[in-house]
Protein backbone atom coordinates (compact mmCIF):
# COMPACT_ATOMS: atom_id res chain seq x y z
CA UNK A 1 0.00 0.00 0.00
CA UNK A 2 1.46 3.83 -0.87
CA UNK A 3 -1.15 5.30 0.96
CA UNK A 4 0.93 8.09 3.45
CA UNK A 5 1.46 11.29 2.02
CA UNK A 6 5.50 12.62 2.04
CA UNK A 7 6.01 15.04 4.65
CA UNK A 8 8.24 17.77 2.99
CA UNK A 9 8.89 21.53 3.74
CA UNK A 10 5.18 22.22 1.93
CA UNK A 11 3.42 19.06 3.70
CA UNK A 12 3.22 18.50 7.40
CA UNK A 13 1.76 14.94 8.45
CA UNK A 14 -0.60 15.55 11.93
CA UNK A 15 -2.33 12.28 12.33
CA UNK A 16 -2.41 9.27 10.15
CA UNK A 17 -4.23 5.73 10.50
CA UNK A 18 -4.72 2.92 9.06
CA UNK A 19 -7.44 0.30 9.14
CA UNK A 20 -7.77 -2.90 7.36
CA UNK A 21 -10.51 -6.02 7.71
CA UNK A 22 -10.07 -8.68 8.19
CA UNK A 23 -6.85 -7.69 10.39
CA UNK A 24 -3.55 -9.10 8.95
CA UNK A 25 -0.97 -11.81 10.21
CA UNK A 26 1.23 -8.93 9.88
CA UNK A 27 1.79 -5.21 9.30
CA UNK A 28 4.91 -3.67 8.29
CA UNK A 29 6.01 -0.68 6.84
CA UNK A 30 9.33 0.48 4.72
CA UNK A 31 10.83 3.10 2.85
CA UNK A 32 10.98 1.93 -1.07
CA UNK A 33 13.98 2.89 -3.12
CA UNK A 34 12.26 6.40 -3.78
CA UNK A 35 11.67 6.24 0.01
CA UNK A 36 8.34 6.33 -0.52
CA UNK A 37 6.78 4.72 2.72
CA UNK A 38 4.83 1.30 1.72
CA UNK A 39 2.75 -0.71 3.62
CA UNK A 40 2.99 -4.29 3.31
CA UNK A 41 -0.28 -6.69 4.89
CA UNK A 42 -0.53 -10.48 4.71
CA UNK A 43 -2.59 -12.87 5.10
CA UNK A 44 -3.73 -16.33 6.15
CA UNK A 45 -7.37 -16.92 6.43
CA UNK A 46 -10.57 -16.45 4.62
CA UNK A 47 -12.57 -13.51 3.62
CA UNK A 48 -15.49 -12.37 1.94
CA UNK A 49 -14.19 -8.81 1.24
CA UNK A 50 -11.01 -7.36 1.97
CA UNK A 51 -11.51 -3.20 2.87
CA UNK A 52 -8.31 -0.59 3.40
CA UNK A 53 -9.56 2.66 4.93
CA UNK A 54 -6.61 5.23 5.44
CA UNK A 55 -6.76 8.50 7.36
CA UNK A 56 -5.01 11.03 7.22
CA UNK A 57 -5.10 14.94 8.83
CA UNK A 58 -2.33 17.19 7.02
CA UNK A 59 -1.08 20.46 6.99
CA UNK A 60 -0.42 21.79 3.26
CA UNK A 61 1.39 24.94 2.42
CA UNK A 62 0.31 25.98 -1.01
CA UNK A 63 2.30 28.42 -3.66
CA UNK A 64 -0.74 30.10 -4.83
CA UNK A 65 1.39 31.88 -7.76
CA UNK A 66 4.52 30.47 -8.26
CA UNK A 67 7.60 32.02 -9.54
CA UNK A 68 10.69 29.52 -10.62
CA UNK A 69 13.70 31.48 -11.08
CA UNK A 70 15.61 28.93 -12.70
CA UNK A 71 18.97 28.68 -13.21
CA UNK A 72 20.22 31.01 -16.32
CA UNK A 73 21.57 28.02 -18.45
CA UNK A 74 18.41 26.37 -17.77
CA UNK A 75 16.06 29.39 -18.62
CA UNK A 76 15.76 28.61 -22.27
CA UNK A 77 15.75 25.46 -24.11
CA UNK A 78 17.72 23.57 -25.16
CA UNK A 79 20.08 23.55 -22.02
CA UNK A 80 22.40 20.87 -20.70
CA UNK A 81 22.25 19.55 -17.08
CA UNK A 82 25.20 19.66 -15.25
CA UNK A 83 27.51 16.68 -15.14
CA UNK A 84 26.46 15.88 -11.81
CA UNK A 85 22.63 16.75 -12.57
CA UNK A 86 22.84 14.30 -15.29
CA UNK A 87 24.84 11.62 -13.57
CA UNK A 88 21.50 11.61 -10.96
CA UNK A 89 19.27 11.64 -13.60
CA UNK A 90 19.69 9.36 -15.65
CA UNK A 91 16.19 7.11 -14.62
CA UNK A 92 14.43 10.34 -14.85
CA UNK A 93 15.12 10.70 -18.76
CA UNK A 94 14.99 7.19 -19.89
CA UNK A 95 12.56 5.99 -22.62
CA UNK A 96 12.17 2.61 -23.21
CA UNK A 97 10.01 2.78 -26.01
CA UNK A 98 10.81 5.57 -28.52
CA UNK A 99 7.60 6.60 -30.56
CA UNK A 100 8.26 9.31 -33.40
CA UNK A 101 4.42 11.08 -33.24
CA UNK A 102 5.20 11.96 -29.24
CA UNK A 103 8.34 13.45 -30.44
CA UNK A 104 6.90 15.30 -33.11
CA UNK A 105 3.98 16.27 -30.93
CA UNK A 106 6.39 17.51 -28.28
CA UNK A 107 8.15 19.50 -30.44
CA UNK A 108 5.49 21.93 -31.70
CA UNK A 109 5.83 23.67 -28.24
CA UNK A 110 8.96 25.02 -29.48
CA UNK A 111 9.88 28.60 -30.92
CA UNK A 112 9.89 29.13 -34.58
CA UNK A 113 13.79 29.88 -34.18
CA UNK A 114 14.59 26.56 -32.31
CA UNK A 115 14.70 27.82 -29.00
CA UNK A 116 11.90 28.99 -26.64
CA UNK A 117 11.73 30.00 -22.76
CA UNK A 118 11.85 26.68 -20.62
CA UNK A 119 8.13 27.42 -18.47
CA UNK A 120 6.75 28.85 -21.37
CA UNK A 121 7.21 25.44 -23.52
CA UNK A 122 6.15 23.30 -20.06
CA UNK A 123 3.02 25.45 -19.62
CA UNK A 124 2.02 25.48 -23.24
CA UNK A 125 2.37 21.79 -23.66
CA UNK A 126 0.61 21.49 -19.67
CA UNK A 127 -2.21 23.86 -21.02
CA UNK A 128 -2.52 22.02 -24.52
CA UNK A 129 -3.65 18.43 -22.64
CA UNK A 130 -6.12 20.28 -20.38
CA UNK A 131 -7.59 21.83 -23.09
CA UNK A 132 -7.12 19.36 -26.43
CA UNK A 133 -7.80 15.98 -24.54
CA UNK A 134 -10.52 14.34 -22.99
CA UNK A 135 -10.29 13.17 -19.78
CA UNK A 136 -11.84 9.77 -18.88
CA UNK A 137 -11.49 7.99 -15.41
CA UNK A 138 -10.84 4.63 -16.47
CA UNK A 139 -10.70 1.78 -13.89
CA UNK A 140 -9.23 -0.78 -16.09
CA UNK A 141 -5.86 -2.25 -14.65
CA UNK A 142 -2.42 -0.47 -16.61
CA UNK A 143 -1.81 2.99 -18.28
CA UNK A 144 -1.98 3.77 -21.96
CA UNK A 145 1.07 4.24 -23.61
CA UNK A 146 1.99 7.96 -24.95
CA UNK A 147 1.34 7.26 -28.24
CA UNK A 148 -1.89 5.45 -27.70
CA UNK A 149 -3.03 8.71 -25.52
CA UNK A 150 -2.33 10.93 -28.76
CA UNK A 151 -4.08 8.85 -31.38
CA UNK A 152 -7.21 8.43 -28.73
CA UNK A 153 -7.52 12.39 -27.52
CA UNK A 154 -8.55 11.09 -24.08
CA UNK A 155 -7.30 9.18 -20.92
CA UNK A 156 -6.79 9.39 -17.53
CA UNK A 157 -4.87 11.68 -15.29
CA UNK A 158 -2.12 8.61 -15.34
CA UNK A 159 -1.85 8.61 -19.03
CA UNK A 160 -1.90 12.05 -19.26
CA UNK A 161 1.09 12.14 -16.79
CA UNK A 162 2.97 9.45 -18.93
CA UNK A 163 2.06 11.20 -22.09
CA UNK A 164 3.64 14.41 -20.45
CA UNK A 165 7.18 12.83 -19.01
CA UNK A 166 7.92 10.88 -22.33
CA UNK A 167 7.10 14.18 -24.22
CA UNK A 168 9.90 16.17 -22.01
CA UNK A 169 12.15 13.11 -21.84
CA UNK A 170 12.15 13.66 -25.54
CA UNK A 171 13.44 17.09 -24.98
CA UNK A 172 16.19 15.72 -22.95
CA UNK A 173 14.01 16.88 -19.73
CA UNK A 174 14.13 15.18 -16.95
CA UNK A 175 10.57 13.91 -15.25
CA UNK A 176 9.24 11.49 -12.56
CA UNK A 177 5.64 10.17 -11.97
CA UNK A 178 3.72 11.09 -9.07
CA UNK A 179 0.73 9.34 -7.37
CA UNK A 180 -1.47 10.96 -4.53
CA UNK A 181 -4.48 12.76 -3.89
CA UNK A 182 -5.93 16.15 -5.37
CA UNK A 183 -8.20 18.70 -3.32
CA UNK A 184 -11.19 19.62 -5.60
CA UNK A 185 -13.03 23.19 -4.13
CA UNK A 186 -16.70 23.20 -3.88
CA UNK A 187 -17.96 23.45 -6.92
CA UNK A 188 -14.74 23.46 -8.21
CA UNK A 189 -13.79 22.44 -12.25
CA UNK A 190 -10.64 20.52 -11.12
CA UNK A 191 -10.77 17.18 -12.53
CA UNK A 192 -9.22 13.46 -11.08
CA UNK A 193 -11.20 13.77 -6.91
CA UNK A 194 -12.86 10.96 -5.76
CA UNK A 195 -10.02 8.69 -6.60
CA UNK A 196 -6.06 8.18 -6.43
CA UNK A 197 -4.66 10.98 -8.65
CA UNK A 198 -1.62 11.33 -10.97
CA UNK A 199 0.49 13.96 -12.38
CA UNK A 200 4.49 14.32 -12.92
CA UNK A 201 7.05 16.30 -11.40
CA UNK A 202 10.07 18.22 -14.04
CA UNK A 203 13.87 18.74 -12.62
CA UNK A 204 14.18 22.44 -13.60
CA UNK A 205 17.90 23.68 -12.20
CA UNK A 206 17.49 26.84 -9.81
CA UNK A 207 13.96 25.41 -9.21
CA UNK A 208 14.19 21.48 -8.31
CA UNK A 209 11.56 19.35 -8.82
CA UNK A 210 8.32 21.26 -9.90
CA UNK A 211 4.75 19.39 -9.88
CA UNK A 212 2.89 19.85 -13.35
CA UNK A 213 -0.77 18.55 -13.33
CA UNK A 214 -1.67 17.91 -16.62
CA UNK A 215 -4.95 17.01 -16.19
CA UNK A 216 -6.03 20.36 -14.54
CA UNK A 217 -3.05 22.41 -16.15
CA UNK A 218 -1.79 23.28 -12.35
CA UNK A 219 2.08 24.38 -12.26
CA UNK A 220 3.14 23.89 -8.77
CA UNK A 221 1.62 22.52 -5.36
CA UNK A 222 -1.97 24.16 -5.60
CA UNK A 223 -4.77 21.20 -4.68
CA UNK A 224 -2.01 18.26 -5.23
CA UNK A 225 -0.91 15.87 -2.04
CA UNK A 226 2.10 13.89 -2.58
CA UNK A 227 2.19 9.99 -1.99
CA UNK A 228 4.60 8.71 -3.88
CA UNK A 229 7.16 9.51 -6.71
CA UNK A 230 9.06 7.20 -8.59
CA UNK A 231 10.78 7.26 -12.47
CA UNK A 232 7.93 5.30 -14.05
CA UNK A 233 4.14 4.92 -13.11
CA UNK A 234 4.46 0.69 -12.08
CA UNK A 235 6.63 1.80 -9.64
CA UNK A 236 3.99 4.02 -7.79
CA UNK A 237 1.04 2.08 -7.86
CA UNK A 238 -1.35 2.74 -4.69
CA UNK A 239 -2.61 -0.79 -3.37
CA UNK A 240 -0.84 -4.08 -5.19
CA UNK A 241 -0.93 -7.79 -4.32
CA UNK A 242 -2.06 -11.28 -4.84
CA UNK A 243 -4.64 -13.41 -3.94
CA UNK A 244 -6.04 -16.91 -3.76
CA UNK A 245 -9.61 -17.98 -5.40
CA UNK A 246 -11.50 -19.14 -7.96
CA UNK A 247 -11.54 -17.12 -10.94
CA UNK A 248 -15.39 -16.36 -10.57
CA UNK A 249 -14.99 -14.96 -6.74
CA UNK A 250 -13.44 -11.83 -7.34
CA UNK A 251 -16.59 -9.64 -7.86
CA UNK A 252 -15.38 -5.85 -7.95
CA UNK A 253 -13.31 -2.93 -6.62
CA UNK A 254 -14.43 0.09 -5.18
CA UNK A 255 -11.87 2.78 -4.67
CA UNK A 256 -13.32 6.04 -3.07
CA UNK A 257 -11.04 9.44 -1.95
CA UNK A 258 -12.50 12.72 0.04
CA UNK A 259 -9.69 15.06 0.53
CA UNK A 260 -12.03 17.96 2.72
CA UNK A 261 -10.46 21.28 4.09
CA UNK A 262 -11.04 22.16 7.75
CA UNK A 263 -11.70 25.64 8.31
Amino acid sequence: MMFRPRASHDLRLLSTQLMISPTPDRLHWLHDVFDNSVAIATFSGEASELIFRSEVTLEHYEAPLPDYSLEGYASKWPFAYTSEEASNLVNARSRPILTGDVDAWARRFIGPGGSTETMTLLRSMTLEIKNSFTYVRRVEKGVNQPAETLRLGSGSCRDFAVLMMDAVRSLGLAARFVSGYIFVPNHDTTLGGGATHAWLQIYLPGAGWVDFDPTNSIIGNRHLIRVAVAWNSDQALPLWGTWHGAMHSFRSLDVDVSVTEDS
